[in-house]
């Protein structure tokens, strides 16, 4: 006699893995897990750049923010991305840390060399076709001596709700952006910052 499955075995066996997979699926949110990594990424970053100007504040000769009344920003082609009545910068794709990237500041210009690599881009590189809304902005302030803001629009629930909320907690004036600096009185409208897609 012969030792096997039958057909509806295998299919009752299938049917239980199905459910369990979609079960794990559901209950695991891969979609979310990666929002959150992307999210943990942009606040390391902007952390990072906040370092970097702090550096360039204490070691510089010459210091030079950029334009008061600029918003720049990480998108190659920022035509429209204004927080609040300013005017866009001529942004630029480059990363470069010479002055001529989307942050105005010449960190390659210090006697130490530049305290980052690179500046850095939105981990989202997808969200930039269309009507992006996941972007860096770099404000510098008239108001308060070299003070700026650096700006980021989070998108995992984890970090915009509830108590890991880091949007609402992170001392900005904005409860649902992401913001990091010397001076939080900049960025005026997380709509006009970051539309709506």
């Amino acid at each position: 006699m012969k030792k096997g499955f039958t057909l509806l075995e295998l299919l009752i066996v299938i049917g239980i893995l199905a459910i369990l997979s979609t079960t794990m699926i559901l209950v695991i949110n891969p979609a979310e897990l990666l929002k959150k990594a992307r999210d943990s990424q942009r606040m390391s970053d902007l952390s990072t750049v906040k370092t970097a100007i702090a550096y360039y504040l204490t070691n510089a000769s010459t210091i030079s923010m950029g334009s008061t009344i600029t918003t720049y920003s990480s998108l190659g082609d920022a035509t429209n991305v204004k927080c609040g009545s300013w005017t866009t910068g001529s942004a630029t794709s480059t990363q470069s840390v010479d002055g001529t990237g989307w942050i105005p500041i010449s960190f390659s210009g210090l006697s130490g060399g530049s305290p980052i690599g690179g500046l850095p881009r939105d981990p989202n590189q997808s969200a930039y076709n269309g009507n992006p809304t996941l972007y860096y902005v770099y404000l510098a302030s008239a108001t308060t001596t070299n003070g700026f803001e650096l700006v980021a629009n989070l998108e995992s629930t984890y970090y915009t709700s509830g108590t890991t909320n880091a949007e609402s907690t992170d001392g900005g004036k904005m409860i649902t952006l992401y913001e990091v600096g010397s001076s939080f009185d900049l960025a005026t409208s997380s709509n006009t910052c970051f539309p709506s897609p």
